[in-house]
């Protein structure tokens, strides 16, 4: 699994100050690219906040990070696709309201980096509490099977329901032969990475990873590591360990067949705040993979925890339908049915951890907090406000630190 060099592409003694130029790079794009990478300033405006300002919610299993690009088509191990949250590097169990306002700061941005009327804005977060509220209500059960899809979302999930893994692979991997190709999203392995991503899969250890597999290895089912390399991917995770693995499963790679992509990621400690008294796993990676099962079912059941070389890894296969939604595609006339829809998808991934009881003194206790006349709660309309303005300066000063730095390193 030996890499040759490439021009241009780092050596791992290379990869820590190209990852965070980049990291930085991505978050100087755009306000909305800014708040997708930095959950630590969404949750130091929380922690500013005074007791009792905002609702809480009984404590749920939350994704922590629920932006844009965090909810999208995801499929289970036999291609069943739906839309869920899709990634839960900060998931615990905590105050369902977290997630909302999020999801509603992340919406902000997002119409704000492509133009939208503010009275947009206004109308997202009346359109958001109410796609929320609807998957608490039993009495509109009907209405939230019949919700309607708006255009970002019937694109993706058209796009994921005809992806195949031949099409998979030519996006991730070289066409004909099995090897991922090093250039700019996949750097080369140190000879350690290498021997652990083997040690992995092919040792007995490796039991329990097979069984978490899509396409799972029963009995004593052979599996071969084709190809392994550093993978360059996300915003607010680059510089932890993340790599992509190619495997041959019993041999199906030899007749033709697709081998099996597999993601590992190193997990790190959430920034969301856990409600007090709960009881959570203290391995990170176990929290992420307990936390999938939770809130986004069809990831959680092909996830796994592990351990690579002593680091906390989440493991999961790579299906050819799991697609983000793309924020860039955000219209006015789809920008309030988007939000709708969204919040509907989340509050049915809180909805599912509560019985009846839970579900209808959670609903009252946010109508109760609604105008009589129509529009967004006052507590929601204010913290989108208040998170876009601070996170709207915070990021004019990353972009004056990215500037300057890009300037130094000219000199």
């Amino acid at each position: 699994m030996k890499k040759a060099s490439l021009k241009g592409v780092p050596t791992p003694e290379e990869r820590a100050p190209r990852l965070a130029d980049l990291r930085m790079r991505k978050m100087a794009r755009s306000a909305h690219a800014y708040v997708r990478g930095s959950a630590d300033r969404f949750y130091a405006w929380l922690d500013s906040q005074a007791s009792g300002t905002l609702p809480d919610g009984p404590p749920v299993w939350i994704c922590g990070d629920c932006h844009l690009g965090n909810l999208g088509p995801l499929a289970d191990a036999s291609g069943r696709v739906a839309v869920q949250i899709r990634d839960l590097d900060q998931s615990v169990i905590g105050n369902p309201v977290h997630d909302l306002l999020r999801l509603g700061l992340s919406l902000t941005t997002a119409a704000r980096s492509a133009d939208l009327p503010g009275v947009i804005t206004s109308r997202m977060a009346e359109a958001l509490i109410d796609g929320y509220e609807q998957a608490f209500d039993d009495a509109r059960t009907d209405e939230t099977k019949r919700a309607e899809r708006p255009t970002v979302v019937r694109v993706a999930m058209k796009q994921a329901l005809h992806r195949s893994w031949r099409k998979l692979d030519r996006q991730t991997i070289d066409g004909v032969a099995p090897r991922i190709p090093l250039g700019k999203r996949f750097w080369p392995l140190s000879e350690e990475e290498s021997q652990a991503v083997r040690t992995l899969f092919e040792s007995q250890s490796g039991l329990a990873v097979r069984e978490a597999l899509g396409r799972a290895v029963r009995g004593g089912g052979k599996i071969d590591v084709l190809d392994a390399a550093f993978w360059v991917k996300g915003c607010s995770s680059l510089g932890r360990r993340r790599y992509a693995v190619l495997l041959d499963i019993d041999g199906t790679c030899s007749p033709g067949g697709p081998p099996c992509l597999v993601d590992i990621k190193q997990a790190a400690a959430a920034a969301a705040p856990r409600h007090v008294g709960a009881t959570m796993p203290r391995d990170n990676a176990k929290r992420v993979a307990e936390g999938a099962r939770h809130v986004s079912p069809l990831l959680g059941d092909r996830m796994l925890a592990a351990r690579l070389d002593g680091c906390a890894v989440v493991i999961r296969e790579l299906m050819p339908q799991d697609l983000k939604i793309d924020a860039d595609r955000l219209t006015e006339a789809d920008a309030v049915k988007a939000a709708h829809f969204l919040a509907l998808v989340v509050g049915q991934a809180h909805a599912g951890q509560m019985d009846a009881p839970t579900r209808r003194s959670w609903l009252y206790e946010l109508q109760a907090r609604r105008p009589g006349s129509p529009g967004a709660p006052s507590w929601l309309w204010r913290s989108m406000v208040e998170l876009a303005v601070a996170h709207e300066a915070e990021y004019l000063e990353h972009c004056r630190r990215y500037a300057l730095r890009r300037g130094a390193g000219k000199r």
